[in-house]
């Protein structure tokens, strides 16, 4: 074995033997979730420290279907966060398009506003936005309300437009010149070159909603319609938490999640690194 060879496995080897207790740090807290979702209540709380699954989760899961009939909430959840991944993928694409390949009157200021819309609080912005869609559009306890409010993502926008940046200016000459409208230019050629970036836009969009908890809380009264998180929320009483179920849950929500990411980070990686080099 070569010499650099020999310094390049003990440089892996250094890297791996400092990143696994990282790693196992910040595992443990998702396992100890797990651990608790197969516990009863009271032994949640018990003095010893259990590192070890039990045999209460089936319970637990029944006793929160029956409070909150959660697999509808989970459906719920999935409709809504898809439509949303859906319709922002093709809004901020559209967006920074536009921002990356035409040049307009007010673009610079355009840019500018939407950079600092990303300093500003979600909490600045929420009670405006609620007395508008609820009381002057009278949307509350709608799926337009859950969906469309938060559909313009100003990061989304800057990214996209940073991809579309990096973009040839050449290719889209060459099929303007054959006579392909600007439509089928950005659908049929520009997306597809895009195509690892809008996979990580949609993980982080897709994850955004999915986590969402405030916003849905706050514009859906209606028991029969709320989102996972918030049907998980309505576990925690006055006088009795449900922590089982709510372990249930959490461990219901989660673990999908990472089986997305996992299947599908070689395309998010892939996107970030392609939308941040230019």
């Amino acid at each position: 074995m070569s010499s650099r060879s020999s310094a390049r496995l003990g440089r892996s080897i250094a890297l791996h033997l400092f990143l696994t207790p990282l790693a196992l740090i910040w595992l443990f807290p998702l396992w100890m979730m797990v651990v608790f979702s197969t516990m009863p209540d009271n032994g949640i709380f018990s003095p010893g420290i259990e590192l070890l699954p039990h045999g209460n989760f089936v319970d637990n899961f029944n006793n929160l279907q029956r409070d909150t009939n959660f697999v509808g909430a989970i459906g719920i959840s999935v409709s809504v966060a898809v439509t949303y991944t859906v319709l922002s993928v093709l809004l901020t694409s559209m967006a920074g398009w536009a921002l990356a390949r035409y040049q307009f009157f007010g673009k610079g200021v355009v840019v500018a506003i939407i950079l600092g819309t990303i300093t500003l609080p979600y909490a600045v912005v929420l009670i405006p936005q609620f007395i508008m869609v609820a009381r002057d559009f009278k949307l509350a306890n709608t799926w337009v309300a859950l969906i469309v409010p938060p559909l313009f993502n100003s990061l989304g926008v800057l990214f996209m437009r940073q991809s579309f940046s990096m973009m040839p200016d050449d290719l889209f000459d060459a099929a303007r010149v054959e006579g392909v409208k600007e439509w089928r230019i950005f659908l049929f050629v520009a997306l597809p070159l895009a195509r690892p970036m809008l996979a990580a836009l949609a993980i982080i969009l897709f994850l955004a909603s999915w986590n969402n908890y405030l916003w849905p809380l706050l514009i859906n009264s209606q028991p029969g319609s709320m989102t996972a998180p918030v049907a998980l929320g309505t576990l925690i009483g006055l006088t009795k938490v449900s922590w089982g179920g709510i372990m249930a849950g959490a461990v219901m929500l989660t673990v999908p999640m990472l089986v997305v990411f996992v299947l599908l980070q070689r395309h998010f990686i892939a996107g970030i690194a392609a939308g941040a080099v230019k």
